[in-house]
């Protein structure tokens, strides 16, 4: 993908992203960052991935006219475009697949959130997929692994299990070289609000009772007895089943609940030409009262902080 040095009109003709918008991705997130985060590609291709979030959560969503890119596409697009990395292009598929293959080693962290009778789980379904899984993702550079699973949690399903996690009740296989690590947290009401802080990641949030998660083996992608798509929860429901069997729920079973899984939030999908408007649905419940700031999320919502502004606006109260 040579010569992206073109005119904004012709880049958006053919829906390419012009130069100003590429130069400006490079900067933020390649550029712009400590220079131990350039020491290696897999640190540099995390933040080109980065770099990607933004442009499809932010860039795309707001200008119909762009093309919308796998990470693979996108990651030739900006070494072709910034000039730090231009000089190995010609290895970028190595570097791709070095990149993959490391991705698949870093830990995994999240939680198994159950209600207060310790009946039902609580799994996210991906945007693009349509399997159902706990809430969990990669650990960032030096995080622990407690902090990672409370971060992720909460970009996935917009709920705070800080005061609810309890460091030493866990469930942890390795699949592969991949550690996963997944924190118990009991007795979540369920008409807690959940929605997922990013954009186009989850797709449904809902509680699933555990006899239904059920599966005919602990393969890593297996069926519940319903026929329900499962990923990496198969393997943890024997060691999950024992923990509840030592830890008696202080609520008992609710029989008025649906036998079948409850969703709690749904994302609607619209088409717009390639692209796809979010619209959210939600159960009519009250908001959180504690908001919690854990730095930025995947989609890199308020990135930039404009000083200037709000140093100005503070002249101009004082003075007033």
């Amino acid at each position: 993908m040579s010569g992206l040095h073109r005119s904004s009109s012709a880049s958006l003709k053919n829906g390419l992203p012009p130069q100003e918008l590429l130069d400006d991705l490079c900067s933020r997130f390649v550029l712009n960052v400590p220079k131990e985060d350039l020491q290696s590609f897999e640190r540099i291709l995390f933040l080109v991935e980065y770099a990607h979030w933004f442009y499809e959560d932010n860039s795309v969503e707001n200008n119909p006219s762009l093309k919308s890119f796998t990470l693979k596409e996108f990651t030739s697009l900006l070494f072709n475009s910034c000039d730090v990395l231009k000089p190995y292009v010609a290895h970028i598929d190595d570097i791709f697949k070095d990149f993959t293959s490391y991705k698949v080693r870093v830990p995994v962290t999240g939680a198994i959130i159950l209600d207060e009778t310790y009946e039902r789980c609580l799994l996210v379904k991906g945007w693009k997929g349509s399997s159902w899984s706990f809430p969990r993702g990669k650990k960032n550079k030096d995080e622990e692994d407690h902090t990672c699973a409370i971060r992720e949690v909460l970009e996935e399903t917009g709920f705070d299990v800080t005061k609810l996690l309890n460091k030493d009740e866990y469930i942890e296989l390795v699949f592969g070289q991949q550690r996963v690590r997944l924190y118990i947290i009991a007795g979540v009401k369920d008409d807690t609000a959940f929605a997922p802080l990013t954009k186009k990641e989850i797709s449904e949030i809902a509680w699933h009772r555990l006899d239904d998660l059920q599966a005919a083996s602990g393969d890593v992608i297996s069926r519940g007895i319903t026929g329900l798509k499962l990923y990496m929860v198969a393997p943890f429901m024997a060691t999950l089943r024992a923990w509840i069997s030592s830890h008696p729920p202080s609520m008992a079973p609710r029989h008025d609940l649906p036998l079948k899984g409850m969703s709690v939030w749904k994302a609607k999908t619209s088409s717009t030409g390639t692209n796809t408007m979010i619209t959210e649905s939600q159960s009519n419940k009250p908001e959180p009262d504690v908001l919690v700031d854990v730095g930025p999320g995947k989609s890199f919502r308020n990135f930039r902080f404009d000083t200037a502004s709000v140093l100005q606006a503070m002249d101009a109260g004082f003075s007033a």
